[in-house]
């Protein structure tokens, strides 16, 4: 064989073993792909709050006293327990109470003088009967019989007026403690003192129409708690009040909470430059002790429920129900048309098109991932 020929075959393989590089190199890498297994298992559909929810008390009192003044005692402070009925603040009251005790001693007179009016009253009946039997009996005149008989009538009316007198000092004093009672501050419910604005000879002022000032006092009854959260328009139809839900809040990363819908509000809250939505009110079942008004919530109502059913999660369904099937014999992808059932933001439920245990891929926004494709699972 001539050296010529020899150099030919030489420069032959080489260009077949660089072009075997060449195609070797630069052949399209499989892309890697998250891939989940549809499974039979329990598929819910649900509706959730489209803004933060708040958990709330049951009882909560913003108060001010009702007329304005000068802080004179203030008998709480804030994280203090309270029960119904006690008084939180007083206001300066020095000439309401000289009120109220002048109207107490002006009817303490007023009975003593009824009193003695009807003493009077008393004495003058039995002057008239005596005088009467007088008469029967021919020792007395008909002028006698008739003037005792007056002033025994006179004198029970005076026992009388002086009796309704006594009822006007009373409300006289009923009056005065009314307007003693405006310058007290109570507690309408038992609760937990939230807040206090105000020191003693501070000056307060009732809360003008239109104009919301802080309160004098915030009340708080812990002992019963829910949680309000709005929920768009479009989904609020489905929901009624005795439906489950399921709970979450911040303060509590990770669990969740049963609950029940108390309440579906029968008006829609139209907000500016906010989607319009309907509250609803759900309470926790199991409330923990560190629950607390204020608390940002999340609330997701059960609307239906379907158990052993086929399901793959909801962010493998594609527009139009499709799903990206993985080949594993071929490491490709494959696209199916499915038929869906119910749905929430985990899981759809999968009526047709699959069968328990095929592979549908989840990461379906990277880039290259469509039918065809060679992939390799993550």
């Amino acid at each position: 064989m001539s050296k010529t020929l020899k150099r030919i075959l030489w420069l032959a393989a080489i260009v077949v073993i660089v072009a075997v590089l060449f195609v070797y190199l630069t052949r399209p890498q499989p892309i890697p792909v998250v891939v989940a297994q549809a499974e039979t298992a329990e598929v819910r559909s649900v509706v959730a709050n489209t803004r933060a929810g708040t958990v709330k008390a049951c009882n909560r009192a913003r108060l001010a006293p009702p007329l304005g003044g000068q802080i004179s005692v203030l008998h709480v402070s804030e994280g203090d327990a309270v029960e119904a009925g006690q008084s939180l603040l007083e206001l300066w009251n020095d000439d309401l109470a000289a009120d109220l005790l002048l109207a107490q001693r002006d009817a303490a007179a007023t009975a003593a003088r009824a009193d003695e009016a009807c003493v009077l009253a008393d004495v003058a009946k039995r002057e008239s009967d005596r005088i009467k039997r007088l008469r029967q009996q021919g020792l007395a005149s008909v002028e006698a019989a008739d003037t005792a008989d007056g002033s025994a009538r006179a004198t029970r009316a005076a026992c009388k007026a002086a009796r309704t007198q006594t009822s006007v000092s009373r409300a006289r004093i009923d009056r005065a403690n009314a307007a003693m009672e405006r310058t007290i501050l109570r507690a309408p419910f038992t609760g937990t003192v939230a807040e206090v604005n105000g020191e003693v000879g501070e000056f307060v002022t009732p809360s003008p129409v239109g104009i919301p000032t802080p309160p004098a006092i915030d009340l708080i009854d812990n002992s019963c708690l829910y949680i309000a959260a709005p929920i768009d328009e479009v989904d609020a139809p489905a929901i009624r009040a005795g439906m489950p839900a399921r709970i979450t809040l911040d303060a509590f990363p990770g669990r969740d909470f049963p609950g029940t819908v108390r309440r579906v509000a029968p008006y829609v809250l139209d907000l500016e430059k906010q989607a319009r939505t309907v509250e609803i009110e759900a309470v926790v079942e199991a409330p923990e002790d560190d629950l607390l008004p204020g608390y940002s919530a999340d609330v997701e109502v059960l609307i239906e429920k379907r158990d052993s059913v086929l399901r793959v999660p909801t962010q493998a369904v594609l527009n139009g129900n499709r799903v990206l099937v993985y080949n594993s014999a071929e490491s490709t992808l494959e696209e199916r048309d499915v038929t869906t059932g119910l749905s929430n933001w985990e899981y759809t439920e999968i009526e047709g098109g699959l069968s328990d245990g095929d592979q549908v891929v989840i990461s379906v926004d990277r880039a290259g991932v469509e039918a065809g494709a060679d992939v390799v699972p993550e």
